[in-house]
């Protein structure tokens, strides 16, 4: 993933999505408007560019409009614009029979050919999507007939289907929407062939979607919805309390926007209710394993640090239990990540044990322990715009005292933070996986890359032994294989403690109790509109 996606994901990820329907003082107790068949939703920030071969646009907006090949759900990849496929023996070639039924918003058909053409426009600005590995794979997409289509890839790789399935970039925009046969500098127009229209936008102010009454999947039955660009916090709270904002959606990145409390004040009212995906991602902090001569660089230190972090209070009193303690790099609902191992509970005597036995002693006097005459301290960068990480790192580094660790704290901005991790210009940052559905995939093949966890993993003793097998995972035809090289691979990461895990996000979602139909998909980027509906 190159750094300037980080930057804008990133920046994407911490403004908190917010769902909101306006009609009058009792919208929130009827949960509708023009009979239950509107809804608006407020966003700290405009939907931009809806290009979805580019990255500045909403996600959540994006989903409504665009669609891809296939489908990722909890059972697996299931058909979406692709009514079945076939894998070559030797992995390399995709064969999609495509549905026949699909035309895009403005009318152009969906076809092998429009699909040849939106995948050779995301390749031909191959460098921009290099963050996903299919793009750097994908050697020919060729027309077989009408409604067949090929993809040749360079070797096989089993999370073809997968990132195929990702809300950008292989998804398809009407070819009359492309600018000189291409996307990358440009549309003149946002028409996918999803449930919903892009019908009006103004920006910073808002932007209306229209139901697609001709969806191939049958016409939503919430037939509008308003993205409108609100102020985040009280404002938007007073909105929901006086019935003028009537859902809300948090995403599991920063829930700044409308507190816990809040939330809660709702639910207790009674006409709200409060529903909460599974585990989306995993919050950790990243230490620098390749500073040799540092503190950091000692398997030790970092194993103290992890025994060292009480993540159940910080589940409870800094999330409100809206995040539940971590115990390992990814939960067990995310694919290949159930794996036996080693369990550290938050336990300071065995920290200070630990250190005792890597030789990091504690003077009489003096309260921070040395070891050959270097001091057992350490810098901690976090997001200086997230109250939440603020308030983790002074946790923790009252905790690291008691183990005679010290803690310097250093907040800066996001893109700060993401340069010193590709740099290596650091000892402990506040991170997290790429979750629901990237992973595992996505954020294991990033430990092998300098822009992201590459000083991370690059220190500790199996780094070879660890990027081979990495390299082996992503070919792998055979699923026993493929589950155990994943298993050596997060039982390596997990036994050199490099990523500290602190916290399950979950997307939750606040909504009047009429409002029924509300369900995840298998991302924290998106929710499924098209399949709510009102009592």
């Amino acid at each position: 993933m190159s750094r300037k996606m980080v930057v804008i994901l990133f920046a994407f990820i911490v403004s908190i999505v917010l769902l909101a329907g306006c009609s009058g003082g009792n919208a929130a107790k009827t949960g509708a408007t023009d009979q239950g068949k509107e809804l608006v939703y407020a966003t700290a920030k405009d939907i931009n560019d809806m290009n979805p071969h580019l990255y500045p646009g909403s996600l959540p907006a994006q989903g409504m409009i665009y669609e891809s090949l296939v489908e990722n759900t909890e059972d697996g990849i299931k058909p979406l614009l692709a009514e079945s496929w076939n894998i070559s023996d030797d992995g390399k070639v995709y064969t999609f029979q495509l549905r026949k039924d699909v035309n895009f918003h403005d009318g152009e058909p969906f076809n092998a050919e429009a699909v040849k053409k939106n995948i050779e426009a995301v390749q031909s600005n191959a460098s921009k999507h290099s963050w996903i590995k299919l793009s750097t794979k994908i050697m020919s997409c060729t027309v077989r007939d009408e409604f067949t289509i090929e993809l040749v890839l360079s070797e096989p790789y089993y999370p073809t289907l997968l990132e195929l399935s990702m809300t950008r970039p292989y998804v398809f925009i009407s070819p009359k929407s492309f600018i000189n046969g291409e996307t990358k500098d440009g549309v003149s127009g946002y028409n996918g062939t999803g449930p919903y229209k892009l019908t009006e936008h103004k920006t910073d102010q808002y932007a209306t979607f229209e139901a697609n009454e001709n969806y191939w999947g049958g016409a939503p039955n919430v037939k509008k919805i308003t993205a409108k660009v609100l102020p985040a916090g009280e404002t938007t709270f007073l909105a929901l309390q006086k019935g003028e904002v009537n859902f809300v959606f948090t995403d599991d990145r920063g829930a700044d926007s409308i507190d816990v409390e809040a939330m809660n004040q709702l639910a207790d009212s009674g006409d709200y209710q409060i529903i909460r995906s599974e585990p989306m991602n995993t919050k950790m902090i990243v230490a620098n394993s390749s500073k040799t001569g540092h503190p950091v660089h000692d398997t030790a230190v970092r194993e103290a640090i992890w025994y060292s972090i009480d993540r159940e209070t910080i589940s409870k009193k800094i999330f409100n239990g809206t995040e539940t303690a971590a115990d390992a790099l990814f939960s067990s609902n995310v694919n290949y990540a159930n794996v036996e191992l080693k369990k550290r509970g938050y336990d300071l005597e065995t920290a200070k044990k630990i250190l005792e036995e890597a030789g990091w002693i504690l003077e009489s006097g003096s309260e921070v322990r040395t070891k050959a005459g270097n001091k057992l301290a350490m810098k901690l960068y976090y997001d200086a715009n997230s109250s939440t990480q603020k308030t983790q790192a002074e946790f923790i580094q009252n905790t690291l005292k008691k183990i005679g660790a010290q803690l310097e704290l250093t907040g800066e901005e996001s893109s700060s933070i993401a340069n010193r991790r590709s740099t290596g210009d650091y000892d402990l940052l506040f991170n997290q996986t790429w979750g629901l559905a990237y992973d595992p995939q996505s954020t294991i093949s990033a430990f092998t890359s300098e822009s992201s966890y590459y000083h991370t993993t690059s220190g500790i003793a199996k780094a070879t032994e660890l990027y081979k097998k990495i390299d082996e995972v992503l070919v792998s035809a055979d699923e026993k294989t493929r589950k155990s090289l994943y298993a050596d691979i997060l039982t390596i990461v997990h036994d050199e403690a490099v990523f500290i895990p602190i916290t399950n996000g979950s997307v939750t979602v606040v909504a009047p109790k009429s409002l029924q139909g509300i369900s995840f998909k298998q991302t924290q980027y998106e929710l499924p509109f098209e399949r709510m509906h009102f009592e």
